[in-house]
């Protein structure tokens, strides 16, 4: 009678104490008998593949592995390479690499369609890749649509190019950095299946980003420019009345980085002594205290409770997550969203941007006269003073101080 082996999952006989293919014990009680011949090699099942050794060449790895991906009219085996290794230095490996590849079969189809692709591509890209390159990929995916169940080895340039100037989110199309992040992700893409030979070329990678695009991407925006006194009497009047509004105001008496404000966490936000602790970029913005002005403390105590309500571990959090995502992180991205929409519908200066809270607040530092090295060390600029950077030791007293300089 045959049985599954627990560890490679191949057929095997119930009298057998070990697995004939992986070496699993199955019986594992039983007196081990002594193996007729340790070095006969063992035969790979039908269908398996093959093993070949090429001899009269000096290789290290002189054993290949192909995989058996159909049959001829005759009934012959039709072997191509294992992919992405097919060249081990023992017979050995060889046999353990089939057997590997048979467990889990990831061989790609000609027929897969550019969303298996695009899923198969990510579960082992994104291992290797950083959350904000993930997100990226992902944010340029949504507007491919179109494509989705297309062939893959029926994607040409055209389609990809059509993904970049007609795709639409909710009627928004791509922008420039969009367009290019499109680009990218087929370049990649194509890459993967041109690797395991379902396709035979990479049309991503045979035309270029126009320069109608480079133009968009690239044109000189105006430089941050902090908030007039009107705009900030508009901001506080609608802290109550509008969302996001209170983000802005908090990032105007603290400095952060639009990024650093997604990123700030409960268990760095200390409600007793009136700071915060987070930052990102640098050595000397990161894991930064910046104090609590006392004009945001009702604000940030507000957002507070509100993140606890939520069950998340960051201060802020996205709203609009309903069809897009599970995810409440407020991300760059999200904040951009959420900095334009207060932007336009307060009708602020239209030039505005959001890292201007955080110019709003170095413009107001100077202004009041706060201490250049204060300012520096709230919003995680580098000093260049040997003195101050190595031998002065300010207290967070200080820093709470002239913080409160700023009205």
């Amino acid at each position: 009678m045959l049985i599954k082996c627990p560890e490679c999952e191949l057929q095997a006989s119930d009298k057998a104490i070990s697995c004939p293919h992986c070496g699993y014990p199955l019986k594992p009680d039983a007196k081990p008998r002594t193996p007729r011949n340790s070095s006969k090699k063992r035969r790979l099942p039908n269908g398996f593949g093959q093993i070949s050794e090429i001899k009269n060449r000096n290789l290290r790895s002189p054993f290949r592995a192909m995989i058996t991906v159909g049959k001829t009219d005759t009934g012959r085996p039709i072997c191509k390479p294992l992919k992405p290794n097919s060249y081990f230095p023992t017979y050995n490996d060889a046999y353990a690499a089939l057997i590997e590849y048979n467990k889990n079969p990831y061989d790609l189809a000609p027929s897969i369609t550019v969303k298996e692709l695009y899923e198969k591509w990510a579960e082992e890209h994104f291992k290797t890749r950083t959350q904000s390159s993930v997100r990226s990929a992902n944010a340029a995916w949504v507007y491919c649509s179109s494509i989705y169940d297309m062939r893959i080895v029926d994607v040409r340039a055209r389609h990809i190019k059509g993904c970049m100037e007609e795709g639409t989110v909710k009627d928004r199309h791509p922008s420039a950095a969009t367009k290019t992040a499109i680009k990218s992700l087929f370049n990649l893409m194509l890459d993967y299946a041109l690797e395991y030979e379902i396709v035979d070329r990479n049309y991503a990678r045979s035309f270029k980003v126009s320069d109608e695009v480079i133009k968009e991407k690239t044109t000189v925006k105006k430089g941050h420019m902090p908030f007039t006194e009107e705009e900030m009497e508009l901001l506080w009047d609608n802290v109550d009345q509008k969302r996001y509004v209170d983000a802005i105001l908090i990032q105007c008496y603290s400095g952060w980085r639009p990024q650093e404000l997604g990123l700030l966490e409960l268990e760095n936000i200390d409600l007793e002594n009136w700071f915060f602790k987070g930052g990102m970029k640098t050595e000397t913005g990161t894991d930064r205290v910046v104090p609590i002005h006392s004009k945001i403390r009702d604000l940030v105590v507000q957002k507070y409770k509100e993140a606890d309500t939520l069950g998340s571990k960051y201060l802020f959090n996205y709203a609009d997550h309903r069809k897009i995502s599970n995810s409440i992180l407020l991300t760059y991205t999200r904040y951009q969203k959420g900095f334009e929409m207060v932007r336009d519908e307060l009708k602020l200066n239209p030039d505005h941007r959001p890292h201007d809270g955080r110019t709003h607040f170095v413009t107001s530092a100077k202004k009041y006269g706060v201490d250049e090295y204060a300012v520096k060390y709230i919003v995680g600029h580098a000093i260049s003073d040997i003195t101050e950077k190595i031998y002065t030791k300010r207290e967070f007293d200080w820093l709470k101080s002239e913080i409160e300089k700023i009205k």
